[in-house]
């Protein structure tokens, strides 16, 4: 009887929040919840759903729908062992071209967003052992690390469209549905951790690097234009997520500064203007550790060159200066003997003087904008005094 009146409420009522309540009524119905919705007509009015809306509105309402079916599957499987919960759930999505890679070929499909939207209902409140194996699942479900591997293993740029779909799939399903930061550190760290450094900076460029307009990464890009602020920032945001509460997750400040530096000569050596407004946007503890690190490794000649650059980043994206001063002051206090930090103001001093000459023969050969020689003639002469002060 249950199941008849469970049938006869269900359509009349095609409610998929009503009826995902309905489901933990008894055992009993939990059962003719299960067996509804595995049924062939059930999967293909409620999931095999068209992600392809054209406006607002209907992509409103879609990602709504597919959040209300992560909830019905959240309940109708709660008394289910973690692993058959998944067998199950994920059996009703395994052959819907939209939510796997490289098997949608409709422009601005939305189907890896509804995914992401169905998951982050799913899964909210289960435990990292349980997301975990949600991870491995997924891995499984849609050859993730085989064709992660295909990815980093090419030359930059040569896979477009699979770095394209890598970076879709993972934003949108795994990274991006989630609000609070520990989770999304969470996410991302199991995307890198198979991986060793220098292919975990190569997946991170490929996940949060810059974009262009026609839809390829900006590989090129970083190493021989000036990338402007929004270009970095996505890149810069991911970086202090993932080395956000590092101790809690097993990482070192070695293991940060190590990505680091192998990020920023991918594909090349970047242009020194895009590491210097890199290391801005990652804010100031970041900055400092990877400048000292640098500074007590003795690579005066690189740090000094990247504050020049850094302080022109200031005064082209609207910092105040004094936050580039304390920068140096605080690198100066980090370098542990006198005639060190002596060494280490008058490398400064030297690059400040090398830097201005390569700029004002730029200038004089009109390769340079006017800003440019704003910078020069104003910043350098008030930073001087201010830098030799500082030591």
């Amino acid at each position: 009887m249950a199941c008849k009146v469970f049938f006869l409420i269900y359509n009349v009522n095609d409610n998929l929040r009503d009826i995902s309540v309905f489901s933990m009524i008894s055992k009993e119905i939990t059962s003719c919840v299960v067996d509804y919705i595995s049924t062939i007509a059930w999967r293909n009015k409620n999931i095999i759903r068209c992600s392809h809306p054209i406006t607002t509105i209907q992509q409103r309402a879609t990602l709504g729908h597919y959040r209300d079916l992560g909830l019905l599957f959240k309940r109708c499987t709660l008394l289910q062992p973690t692993k058959e919960r998944l067998k199950f759930i994920f059996s009703k999505f395994s052959q819907i071209p939209c939510f796997l890679l490289e098997q949608c070929d409709v422009p601005d499909c939305r189907g890896f967003t509804c995914y992401g939207a169905f998951l982050q209902t799913l899964i909210a409140g289960w435990d990292e052992l349980e997301c975990h194996r949600v991870f491995n699942f997924l891995c499984d479900l849609t050859n993730l690390l085989q064709k992660t591997e295909g990815v980093v293993m090419a030359k930059p740029g040569v896979c477009r469209h699979q770095e394209l779909q890598l970076r879709l799939f993972c934003r949108h399903v795994l990274l991006n549905p989630w609000l609070d930061q520990s989770e999304g550190q969470f996410w991302l760290m199991l995307l890198l951790k198979p991986w060793p450094l220098f292919n975990q900076a190569k997946i991170l460029f490929i996940l949060y690097g810059p974009l262009l307009p026609e839809g390829v990464l900006g590989w090129q890009d970083v190493v021989v234009s000036v990338l402007p602020h929004n270009s970095l920032w996505e890149l810069a945001k991911a970086i202090l997520v993932l080395f956000s509460k590092m101790e809690v997750r097993g990482w070192s400040s070695d293991s940060m500064l190590a990505i680091f530096e192998e990020l920023i000569v991918i594909p090349e050596q970047w242009h020194i203007e895009n590491v210097a407004r890199l290391l801005v946007l990652c804010g100031s503890s970041l900055c400092y550790t990877i400048l000292a690190s640098k500074a007590l490794n003795g690579r005066l000649p690189e740090v000094s060159r990247l504050i020049v650059f850094i302080i022109l980043v200031c005064q082209k994206d609207g910092y105040h200066i004094s936050w580039a001063v304390k920068l140096v002051q605080a690198i100066w206090k980090a370098i542990s003997t006198p005639p060190e930090r002596f060494n280490f103001i008058l490398q400064l001093e030297n690059t400040f003087s090398d830097v201005t000459k390569e700029f004002y023969e730029q200038a004089a050969a009109g390769e340079t904008e006017r800003e440019r020689e704003l910078f020069i003639s104003h910043f350098l002469g008030l930073l001087r005094p201010k830098m030799i002060h500082a030591g």
